[in-house]
């Protein structure tokens, strides 16, 4: 008979105290495992792996708050951007893709956030290597839209259904007059998409309320192009004839018998473009952040930096702090066990006494004890890792429902490698003691008691 088997044998004697110190370590190991996995899935969606742009231009302003808004969708936009910058920035050599986000609105049912876009966003990857799936055809009409996951689950959506949708954010009650019909459902992501609408870009200008005053759009021309008088004239001269226009319709005796102005380039803003750059020069994108940092327009922002700082200062923290906190409480389930297996020595000297008696050794004894607070250790540790992981899987659903945050329960962290080789000197430690006790046990005495 092994030591391991002596050592069951004896912990099943005592299984109502060997359970309940193995649980404590079950539950701190089952602690650790969930943090891990959380905040795992949560590093997974603030990284590269969920940004498929090189750059975010946006206006000049907080760079967190620039990325949180157009990718995360978690910030009020900065301000906007003049729609013609979208087309000289389109020109640029270094630029392979360049995509405009107008925002501004949430929809009616679930305050989702209304995005105003282009068919290239669904072209281009939601993550690198990762292409948007999507149950219905692309946006064609001027009120088309398409719909994340979340949003079709929640609000119970699907193909052809019509919404409205509020101006200005959730606290407005003013909805506006169109109607937007669903045209295709996107397939999960774990992004930001899942809880976002998609509207046409040129759908998104027509909805009354949209355009702003022309007074307005000129003085904020002039201020974005004040380093540049070429295109500042040429923007200027739009509007100048779009208020011409405006104004012979309303000098008409039937301005009805007169179509609509159209709105001009110079009329329309974007909230923020994600440009992708040539990917076989990769110092493109970091000329092109750099020059628009030396300039008043606009600002380029790798997408990634920000929510580094921000993963790193903040919430890796967060997450050292709480694996801390459960290494505390799985070193206070070893003192437990310590005290479980001390304590037993105690009404175990005439057992020791009778096992030395009958050949055992002194090294066999210690090395029972030694077996009994690792199976204690590494049972319970082994039982809060399946634990941890298998309620990381039950849970996975409802996360995914609440937070959009696609959950890879069994997916390993680097710091679960060290779990096991932790708890086993974990054991050594705690068994140390109680184990050179025995071992210094008179065979004569613990027979006599």
């Amino acid at each position: 008979m092994n030591l391991l088997t002596i050592a069951w044998k004896s912990l099943r004697q005592r299984r109502l105290a060997s359970s309940l110190t193995a649980l404590s370590i079950a539950l701190g190991v089952m602690l650790m495992v969930l943090v891990l996995v959380i905040f795992g899935a949560v590093n997974s969606a603030f990284t590269q792996r969920s940004v498929g742009y090189d750059l975010i231009v946006g206006p000049k302003g907080s760079e967190l708050q620039l990325v949180l808004s157009a990718v995360y969708r978690m910030q009020p936009p900065i301000e906007n951007l003049p729609y013609p910058y979208l087309e000289q920035l389109r020109r640029d050599r270094r630029v392979v893709s360049a995509v405009p986000l107008a925002f501004g609105d949430v929809t009616e049912q679930g305050d989702f956030p209304i995005v105003g876009t282009t068919p290239d966003y669904f072209e281009n990857d939601y993550m690198p290597g990762q292409k948007f799936l999507m149950r219905g055809q692309r946006i064609g009409k001027l009120f088309d839209a398409i719909i994340g996951a979340a949003v079709a689950r929640e609000n119970g959506w699907d193909l052809g259904t019509s919404f409205s949708i509020v101006h200005g954010g959730a606290e407005s009650e003013d909805v506006h007059d169109e109607k937007f019909t669903v045209v295709a459902v996107l397939a999960p992501t774990g992004t930001a998409n899942d809880r976002t609408v998609f509207l046409n870009l040129q759908g998104f200008y027509a909805i009354a309320g949209h355009e702003k005053p022309i007074d307005e759009v000129e003085k904020r021309l002039r201020d974005f192009y004040s380093a540049d008088p070429e295109r500042l004239a040429a923007s200027l001269q739009q509007t100048q004839q779009y208020r011409e226009a405006i104004a012979a319709r309303a000098a008409a005796a039937d301005p009805g018998a007169l179509p609509a102005p159209v709105s001009p380039e110079a009329m329309k803003e974007v909230t923020a473009i994600l440009v992708r750059t040539r990917p076989e020069t990769p110092f493109d994108a970091i000329s092109l952040s750099a020059e628009l940092k030396k300039g008043i327009q606009a600002m380029a922002v790798n997408p990634v930096r920000p929510i580094q700082r921000l993963m790193s200062g903040l919430i890796g923290n967060v997450q050292k702090a709480l694996v801390v906190l459960t290494v505390i409480i799985i070193l206070v389930s070893g003192v437990g066990i310590f005290v479980s297996i001390y304590n037993s020595m105690s009404d175990r000297r005439r057992e020791i006494g009778i096992m030395r008696a009958l050949g055992a050794g002194r090294h066999h004894v210690f090395g029972i004890v030694l077996a009994e607070s690792a199976l204690l250790c590494c049972g319970g540790g082994l039982t809060g890792w399946l634990a941890g992981h298998g309620l990381a899987i039950a849970s996975a659903p409802w996360v995914i429902r609440q937070t959009g945050l696609l959950i890879n329960p069994w997916a390993l962290n680097s710091l679960e490698v060290w779990l096991f080789p932790i708890l086993a000197g974990l054991a050594v430690l705690v068994g140390f003691l109680p184990a050179m006790t025995a071992y210094r046990t008179d065979v004569a005495d613990a027979l006599a008691s």
